[in-house]
């Protein structure tokens, strides 16, 4: 069996920042290097991806039509009256004056009347 003698010796601050120095520029190499791989690597595979798409692309498609906004649905049956609404409303630690501000607010942005939306329920969001 062979015997392995270590020597323990003292740095100076000079010798250890310099070591470090040299630690820090090995790994920043190492780090703009595999920069470098990914950035070729990733532009070959772009390329391949649009020599794979080059006969697909080469009839035009045609523009596809634009959605037609829907309409809401109407109400079934004998329309409600302006003086009625469409149900209860459930207030969760909201005041009734505060709810009917925030159903006048909806059914201005909506442009629809009143009485013709249904609330569920109104909650204030944490």
């Amino acid at each position: 069996m062979t015997n392995i003698v270590l020597a323990i010796t003292e740095m100076s601050v000079g010798e250890a920042l310099v070591t470090a120095g040299l630690g820090i520029v090995v790994v920043m190499a190492v780090l703009a290097l595999l920069a470098v791989i990914i950035a070729i690597m990733s532009k070959i595979v772009a390329r391949l991806a649009q020599e794979d798409n080059a006969p697909a692309k080469a009839e035009p498609a045609a523009p596809a039509p634009a959605p037609k906004p829907q309409e809401p649905p109407k109400p079934q049956g004998k329309p409600i009256p302006v003086t009625q609404s469409r149900g209860e409303c459930d207030l969760t630690t909201v005041d009734e004056k505060d709810a009917a501000m925030i159903m006048a607010i909806v059914a201005d942005q909506m442009g629809e009347p009143l009485n013709t939306l249904r609330f569920i329920s109104i909650r204030p969001i944490d």
